[in-house]
């Protein structure tokens, strides 16, 4: 027990010496683990070393030759210790195992996301997709035949793994510009519906919420919910003499959504890195994109922000046909949603309401459709999910704007290159369309842009003329000619076409003829061509002078400045390298390790002539100067390689200590 104790002792004594000298040389710091570790091993050598180069002891030897011994023995024990922080670091990175605290926790977790893993792959496989996750089929290469049973299998398999991955093709029926369009009409079928959730559970997630028992916060509570779906419930309700409807998220739904987004993004890796259409088609940066979208939907003031967002639009605040209801911020959070009751039917149902109220549908679908653009075009936000269920026909008669969880983002730069768009279409101008169609998406390094001005005039004249219909078809074809020239569509631009094909459907619910490209046309000659009004022009043009006045005033005198250094032969061109902070970093760091390997690299070939050369005083009988002068420059040859080493291991991102 004593020899234990000393033991311990030496080695907390020794790591005072050997945590800061080693973390020094290395240039990098490690985890107190790996350091205690180092000082044991490096402890642990340091007898046997000065036995192998200088002999038993008590050593005989000359004091100044015991010194150098004692020196060339710590570096070389010191050296075993580094040694094996490297190698650690090489097989073990730092970060890449978790925190011992966190075991315990996540061990349970990883438990249960890999029985949920293979139940996953167990439905896909009883579902015939085996051969397409191990990349022996290729969904676009299939016959009309086998992408019908592939979009049928698809749809079963997804409806029966639950909720994420319901929403996941429901998100995929969408993207008719990656997956094949029979595809994407059979997982438009996935419906989002479940039976709610027990009264008591979601009374718990309300007191927990709010505070207090939803009774003393809300009277004529309702317990029966309005509606159900796989991530909420919606509950009537009366606060302070208004009538309210309470949004709550599912008791537990959190961890299920979270844990299966997690073998989304697996599969999804797993299959770009497997298969050919996996790589082609980009799943990883689709999986990323849902899965965020879905954490935003189970974040509530996401929902709130986007209804303060919505609301404040000019589509919206500025119409007097279209209601979003207001929020009450004082009961709502993260997982609960207050907002006002707006009375009313679905559009999907409203028909025979209109019928009966003698409403003009017509009109109801332009509003509709008008706002939406004006959200996309003017407002740069808009509602990405405009489905029939989203909107109610309200008693008053107008349309009630309902479910802002998911709401697209458009920049300036993308507003103004889909106006201009808007534009052209309505001009028939396919050059001008085409020259913003390429400011919308991601263009390649090389493109025809002469077949794509061809493609662009060919679809125009197909699904833009006189009495066209905006339909699924129309979109498809957009796509085939972003996908045959090798376009990329961002997923915000992504979200609009979506929106626009969704719109479609809902306004044939209230009006089957109502003529969405005529609408599109009236909506850009009306509020798109407002720019090119002399009022807007001469507001324009006032501020583009007010922010070139300064540069103009300036710019004769430099125009002379150049022209007399060019015609004397004194102008010149200076160029600062590495102007930019992090190139001179980057650059720094990468001369750093050359210089180190360069040295190191010296200091062995020296040893070895050392090593090589007869002669010498003599230290000891068996060593001479020259060999103990090599032994040390062998030594700092290995740390300076060490060194080397450790900075190309370490991972960039690592931030725990292990």
């Amino acid at each position: 027990m004593d020899v234990v104790v000393v033991g311990l002792v030496n080695v907390a004594v020794f790591m005072v010496i050997f945590v800061p000298v080693s973390q020094r040389l290395l240039g990098v710091r490690f985890g107190l683990g790996r350091l205690a570790v180092g000082a044991g091993l490096t402890l642990a050598v340091f007898s046997p070393l000065m036995n192998a180069l200088a002999g038993p002891l008590p050593w005989t030897g000359s004091t100044g030759a015991a010194m150098a011994f004692l020196a060339l023995t710590a570096l070389c024990s010191m050296l075993a210790g580094l040694i094996f922080l490297v190698l650690s670091e090489a097989l073990v990175p730092t970060g890449s195992l978790p925190r011992t605290r966190d075991l315990r926790r996540d061990l349970s977790g990883r438990i249960a996301r890999t029985r949920r893993y293979l139940q996953i792959l167990r439905i896909a496989v009883r579902h015939g997709l085996g051969p397409y996750l191990r990349g022996r089929r290729r969904p676009g290469r299939e016959n009309a035949a086998g992408q019908a049973d592939l979009a049928r299998s698809l749809r079963l398999a997804l409806d029966e793994a639950g909720v994420t991955f319901v929403k996941l093709g429901q998100v995929l029926s969408t993207r008719s510009d990656v997956i094949p369009a029979s595809v994407a009409l059979e997982l438009s079928r996935l419906q989002d519906q479940v039976s709610p959730a027990p009264w008591p559970q979601i009374e718990d997630v309300l007191t927990e919420e709010l505070g207090a028992p939803p009774r003393q916060v809300f009277t004529d509570l309702a317990a029966e919910p309005l509606a159900a779906a796989s991530v909420a419930q919606v509950y009537a309700a009366e606060l302070d003499g208004v009538q309210v409807v309470v949004k709550v998220q599912r008791p537990g739904i959190a961890s299920v959504v979270d844990r299966d987004l997690d073998i989304v993004q697996r599969l999804a890796r797993m299959l770009e890195r497997n298969t050919d259409w996996g790589r082609s088609m980009g799943v990883r940066a689709l999986a990323e994109g849902f899965a965020d979208a879905m954490r935003e939907e189970l974040d509530f003031t996401v929902e709130a922000g986007n209804m303060a967002s919505v609301s404040a639009g000019r589509s919206v605040a500025g119409n007097d046909d279209v209601v979003v209801p207001a929020l009450f911020p004082r009961y709502s959070t993260g997982r609960v949603l207050t907002m006002q009751r707006l009375d009313g039917v679905g559009l999907g149902t409203a028909a025979a309401a209109i019928a009966e109220r003698g409403l003009d549908a017509a009109r109801l679908a332009r509003v509709l459709f008008d706002c939406l653009l004006g959200q996309v075009a003017i407002d740069g936000v808009f509602h990405a999910d405009p489905h029939p269920g989203n909107f109610l026909l309200l008693t008053d008669g107008r349309i009630g704007m309902l479910d802002l969880g998911s709401v697209g983002r458009l920049d300036p730069s993308t507003r103004e290159a889909l106006q201009r768009f808007l534009l052209a279409v309505d001009h028939g101008d396919p050059v001008a369309a085409t020259d913003a169609l390429l400011e919308i998406v991601y263009r390649p390094d090389v493109i025809d842009e002469q077949s794509l001005e061809r493609a662009v005039g060919q679809f125009m004249a197909r699904h833009l003329a006189a009495g066209a219909a905006l339909g699924p078809a129309m979109f498809n074809d957009l796509f085939k000619i972003i996908t045959a020239h090798e376009l990329g569509v961002p997923p915000e631009v992504a979200a609009v076409f979506r929106a626009l094909a969704t719109i479609e459907g809902t306004i044939s619910r209230i009006s089957p003829d109502f003529d969405l490209v005529a609408a599109s046309r009236q909506f850009a000659a009306a509020h798109v061509t407002d720019r090119l009004a002399p009022e807007a022009l001469r507001r324009t043009a006032t501020e583009e002078l007010a922010t070139l006045l300064p540069m103009l005033r300036r710019l004769p005198r430099r125009i002379d400045r150049i022209a007399a250094a060019a015609e004397s032969g004194r102008l010149g061109l200076n160029v600062r390298l590495f102007a930019d902070e992090r190139d001179r970093r980057h650059f720094t760091g990468l001369l750093h390790q050359a210089l180190l390997a360069v040295l190191g690299a010296t200091a062995g070939l020296m040893a070895v002539l050392l090593l090589g050369t007869p002669g010498g005083p003599e230290v000891t009988e068996s060593v001479s100067l020259y060999q103990l002068f090599a032994y040390n420059l062998l030594v700092i040859c290995a740390v300076l390689v060490l060194r080397v080493l450790v900075l190309v291991f370490r991972l960039p991102d690592s931030r725990s200590r292990v």
